[in-house]
C-alpha cells in the first residue's frame, strides 16, 4: 500500500510518544512529504488493547482538536499508520 492510498482516508497514526487519530490530507505538492497532514483529529491518550481498537474502533481515553484544525505530526517520528476503518472519535473520552 502507498501512501496516497490513505489521502482523504481515516487512520490511526503512531508516532514515537503518541497516538493520533484524523483523515489523512496530502499537500498536492512535488516535494517529499516531511510532515503527514490530519483533519478532524484527536489525541488518543489510551488505546486500551491495540488490537481491539483497530478492529472495534472502542478507544479508551480521547482529546480530540478543534474542529477545523490541521494537526501536522512530523513523518520522521511515524512508527506505524494504519487505516482507521470507523468514525473518527470527537468526543472527549
Amino acid at each position: 500500500m502507498n501512501l496516497t492510498d490513505l489521502d482523504g482516508k481515516n487512520v490511526l497514526i503512531r508516532t514515537v510518544t503518541h497516538y493520533y487519530t484524523g483523515r489523512l490530507v496530502l499537500p498536492d505538492c512535488d516535494q517529499p512529504q516531511t510532515w503527514l497532514h490530519l483533519e478532524g483529529a484527536a489525541w488518543i491518550a489510551d488505546t486500551g488493547r491495540f488490537s481491539t481498537a483497530l478492529a472495534s474502533g472502542t478507544l479508551e481515553e480521547v482529546e480530540p482538536y478543534p474542529s477545523g484544525v490541521i494537526v501536522r505530526i512530523s513523518f520522521g517520528s511515524v512508527v506505524d499508520l494504519a487505516p482507521w476503518q470507523h468514525d473518527l472519535p470527537r468526543s472527549v473520552k
